[in-house]
């Protein structure tokens, strides 16, 4: 039987159940990546590749480029194993496309790390939905909103819309925590309520707000 042949669940045994299930049973240690495009003012286009854990919803950004050459894909790999160590993370399986930005040497230096590659299926972005979702939002409420003048600038706005995705947007999913920050603790006292001083933050000349408590 060829390989061509071989069914889906034999190449790949920790999928014999569902795909469903096996984003369920390993979301604790399952990121998953993705390229967002998008076109500087100059008309150059600049490719952004990007990082996101499936249960904290943290996002790594991993750098952007016009040229997403094998040896800049492949460096991008080496600086995601070396931040995920430094963060103490534990990934086993990491999920992508198969698209050809991708070189054979991405997915060796994620396995010399201990972490396998999973492909989604081709033309079926839902397979790989977390990440899909998060490039509808960073277009949404970052790239259509922002007039991007070079790379420099694109970097410099997806490192402010990284800190604030991370650190202050709230997930109705995660009942309003942020990836790196904890659910708030409820106020029960009426006094405390009634002096409440919420004041905005603007990032990136008010593209980007954000609320938080006074001290």
């Amino acid at each position: 039987m060829g390989p061509e042949l071989v069914p889906r669940w034999a190449q790949f045994p920790f999928l014999k159940s569902t795909w469903a299930a096996f984003l369920r049973s390993q979301a604790d240690a399952l990121p998953a990546c993705d390229f967002i495009e998008t076109v500087t003012l100059t008309g150059q286009r600049q490719y952004i590749l990007a990082v996101i854990e499936h249960v904290t919803r943290r996002v790594r950004v991993l750098g952007a480029t016009a040229h997403p050459t094998a040896a800049w894909v492949t460096q991008a790999a080496r600086n995601l194993v070396m931040d995920l160590e430094d963060a103490g993370a534990t990934v086993k399986y990491l999920i992508r496309d198969r698209g050809a930005k991708f070189p054979p040497l991405f997915d060796e230096v994620l396995a010399q790390a201990g972490i396998r590659v999973v492909f989604s299926g081709i033309r079926m972005p839902r397979m790989n939905s977390v990440v899909e979702r998060w490039v509808q939002t960073c277009r949404h409420e970052l790239l259509d909103r922002t007039l991007i003048w070079s790379q420099r600038h694109l970097l410099h706005a997806l490192h402010e819309y990284e800190t604030h995705y991370n650190r202050y947007r709230a997930h109705q999913a995660m009942q309003q925590a942020a990836p790196l920050r904890a659910v708030p603790v409820p106020i029960t006292d009426p006094q405390r309520v009634t002096d409440l001083d919420i004041r905005r933050y603007d990032r990136l000349g008010g593209i980007v707000h954000e609320y938080r408590h006074t001290a």
